[in-house]
C-alpha cells in the first residue's frame, strides 16, 4: 500500500473518528454481540481476513442466536442476522427500503460499470424491465443445446488428455471456469471466448483468470480503512478512486477498459443484425436486450454504457459464481464417492430412457427428473454459498421482525429489532444456511438427501429457489438464477456420466477463502496459487 494512500486513509479515518464521537447512532444498544476488537476496523476487517468463511459467523450464531450486533468501521454498530423472518422482511417485503452500501456498491461499479448490479431503486427497475424478456423460463430452455455442446467439448478434451493413462490430476476449477466462460460468451452475446480451445493468449481470458485475487485474500488494514471512507465522501470523489495506480484498482480498471473495447465491437455487430420490426432467430441475451431496448419508451432505455455494463456483469457473474459452485460440488462428490455413484447411476438410467424414445440428448425435463443431481446442486448452494453475505442499509426507520427471539443485553427476550435510517445490516447467508431448525440437526455437514425430507425448509419462505439465499431474494434477486441451474445440471450430467472424480493422493486441505465479495476454494499452505481445486479424474468403466 503506497504511503500516499496510507496517508489518505489515516487522515480520513482520524477525521471520521472525531465526527463519529457525536454522530454515532446507538439504536442497537439492547442487541448482544461480541466486543469490537478495533475502533477503526470493528469486526469488518476480521470478517474479510478470517482464515475461512464461517469461522466467526458460526461462532457468533452459536453464542447469540441468529441475530446479533458486531462492530463496524469507525466505531459504528452493525446488525448481523441469519434470521429467516428478518431476511424475508429485508429482501422480500421491504422492496427498495433496504439499499446497497455505498462502498460495496462502488466496488461493484469499478468491476462492472453502470449495470443492473449497481443500479438502485427506479433505475434498477428500468434495467430489470429491459432484461426480463431474456431470462424468462421458456427462453432459457433454448440454451440447453449450447450447455450440452460446451460440456461435451470439455468431456472430449478430458478424454484426450487421459488417452493411454488410467487417471490424471487436473485443476477442476480452471476447466469449469473455461467451460462456463465459453457458455456465457455465446449465450449472452454470441461471442466465442475460445477458453476451452486453449486461447490463453486472448487478453480477456488472461484478464478474467483469478480476477478476484487482488481484491482480496487477506487485504491489508489500510485498504479496509480507505475503503470504509467511501461511505462518507461525495460520489464525485469516490469515482476518482478507480484511477489510483495500485491494485486492485489498476487491475479492475484495465479489465473494464479491455471489456469496453470488446463490448463496443459486439454491440455494433449485434445492432446491425437486429431488426426491431421483424422476428429474430437470435437467441443470445444481448440481441434480445437490444430489441427490447429499442422498443422501450425512450425515457427508460438503457444507454450504450449501461448495455455494455450488462454484458460485463453477465460475463463476470455468470461464469465465476457458477463455475465456483460446480467446483465445490465436484469436490464434495470426490469426498462422497457413494453419493457420486448414485448420481451416476441415475444419470445413466435416464440416458437409457431418453435413448429408448429416440433422443440423443437430455431435455430440461430429463434434467429436472435427476433428483440426486438437483439435490446435490441445492446442497452445495446451501453448504458453500459463493456469496456468503450481503450488506444492506435501512433507507428509513423500521422494525425488523424475528422468527427466532434472542436475549437482549438486559436478559429480556427480543422478538423484533428497531433500526434507524442509515443502519447497516449484514445479512449472513452462510449462517442462515446452517440453522438446524430449518435444515436439520445435520446442517453442518454436506448431505443432499436432506432435500428428500419433507420438513427441510418447511417453516421458512425466503429466496427464489428451495428457500436458499444463494441467489439473494426479492426485487434484487439474481436475474440469471434459472440460467445457472440449467447450466449446472447439463454440465454435471455430461461429466459424471463419463468420469469419476476422486481426491488426490496427496492429502490436501481445502478452505473456503474470503475473496472480495465471494468465497473461493484455496489449498491450505498454498495460498500463493490463488483459487485452485486439484482432483483426480478417471474414465467411468462401462
Amino acid at each position: 500500500m503506497p504511503l500516499s494512500l496510507l496517508a489518505i486513509a489515516a487522515t480520513a479515518a482520524l477525521l471520521l473518528g472525531v465526527i463519529f464521537k457525536w454522530l454515532r447512532r446507538r439504536s442497537l444498544t439492547t442487541v448482544r454481540g461480541p466486543p469490537s476488537p478495533s475502533l477503526l476496523l470493528g469486526h469488518e476487517h476480521a470478517l474479510s481476513t478470517q482464515e475461512e468463511v464461517g469461522i466467526l459467523e458460526f461462532e457468533w450464531l452459536r453464542e447469540y442466536g441468529p441475530t446479533w450486533k458486531i462492530g463496524g468501521n469507525f466505531g459504528t454498530d452493525l446488525l448481523m442476522t441469519a434470521d429467516p423472518k428478518a431476511l424475508q422482511h429485508i429482501f422480500h417485503k421491504s422492496g427498495y427500503n433496504y439499499t446497497k452500501r455505498t462502498s460495496a456498491n462502488y466496488m461493484g461499479y469499478m468491476l462492472s460499470g453502470p449495470g443492473i448490479v449497481v443500479s438502485l431503486d427506479k433505475d434498477h427497475q428500468r434495467h430489470r424491465k429491459i432484461m426480463n424478456p431474456a431470462f424468462n423460463a421458456a427462453h432459457l430452455k433454448t440454451f440447453l443445446p449450447l450447455f450440452q455442446r460446451i460440456s461435451s467439448k470439455m468431456v472430449e478434451q478430458w478424454k484426450a488428455e487421459l488417452s493411454g493413462t488410467e487417471q490424471m490430476h487436473i485443476m477442476v476449477n480452471k476447466w469449469l471456469s473455461r467451460a462456463t466462460l465459453d457458455i456465457i460468451g455465446e449465450a449472452a452475446f454470441d461471442y466465442d471466448y475460445g477458453a476451452l480451445n486453449g486461447a490463453k493468449s486472448s487478453p480477456l481470458n488472461k484478464a478474467y483468470d483469478n480476477i478476484f485475487k487482488d481484491i482480496s485474500f487477506q487485504p491489508p488494514a489500510a485498504f479496509a480503512i480507505f475503503n470504509a471512507t467511501w461511505d462518507y465522501v461525495p460520489e464525485s470523489l469516490i469515482k476518482l478512486v478507480q484511477y489510483i495506480p495500485v491494485n486492485p484498482f489498476t487491475r479492475m480498471l484495465n479489465l473494464k477498459n479491455l471489456f469496453t473495447e470488446y463490448g463496443k465491437q459486439i454491440l455494433r455487430e449485434q445492432r446491425s443484425e437486429v431488426d426491431v420490426e421483424k422476428p429474430s432467430n437470435s437467441r443470445d441475451v444481448m440481441s434480445i436486450l437490444i430489441k427490447a431496448n429499442a422498443s422501450a419508451d425512450p425515457k427508460t432505455r438503457l444507454t450504450d454504457a449501461e448495455l455494455m455494463a450488462e454484458m460485463y456483469t453477465l460475463t463476470l457473474a455468470g461464469h465465476e459464481t457458477t463455475s465456483s459452485t460446480l467446483t465445490f460440488l465436484t469436490y464434495e462428490l470426490a469426498r462422497h464417492p457413494e453419493y457420486q455413484a448414485r448420481m451416476r447411476k441415475e444419470i445413466q438410467d435416464r440416458r437409457a430412457l431418453a435413448a429408448a424414445r429416440g433422443d440423443a440428448d437430455f431435455t430440461v425435463e430429463d434434467l429436472d427428473s435427476l433428483s440426486l443431481t438437483v439435490n446435490a446442486i441445492k446442497e452445495t448452494l446451501r453448504f458453500h454459498p459463493i456469496v456468503p453475505q450481503l450488506l444492506r442499509v435501512a433507507v428509513k426507520d423500521d422494525v425488523i421482525p424475528l422468527s427466532h427471539p434472542v436475549v437482549s443485553t438486559s436478559g429480556e427476550t427480543i422478538t423484533e429489532v428497531p433500526v434507524q435510517a442509515g443502519q447497516v445490516i449484514v445479512t449472513s447467508f452462510a449462517a442462515y444456511h446452517r440453522l438446524k431448525d430449518v435444515w436439520g440437526d445435520d446442517a453442518d455437514v454436506w448431505n443432499p438427501d436432506r432435500f428428500f425430507r419433507p420438513e427441510t425448509g418447511k417453516h421458512t419462505n425466503v429466496g427464489v429457489f428451495s428457500n436458499l439465499m444463494s441467489f439473494s431474494a426479492g426485487v434484487r434477486a439474481c436475474i440469471g438464477w434459472r440460467f445457472s441451474l440449467i447450466e449446472m445440471q447439463a454440465i454435471l450430467a455430461e461429466t459424471l456420466e463419463n468420469f469419476e472424480v476422486a481426491l488426490p493422493e496427496e492429502k490436501l486441505e481445502i478452505k473456503r477463502a474470503p475473496m472480495g465479495p465471494i468465497m473461493l476454494p484455496v489449498v491450505v499452505g498454498k495460498e500463493e496459487l490463488g483459487s485452485v481445486m486439484p482432483l483426480r479424474v478417471s474414465l467411468v468403466q462401462r
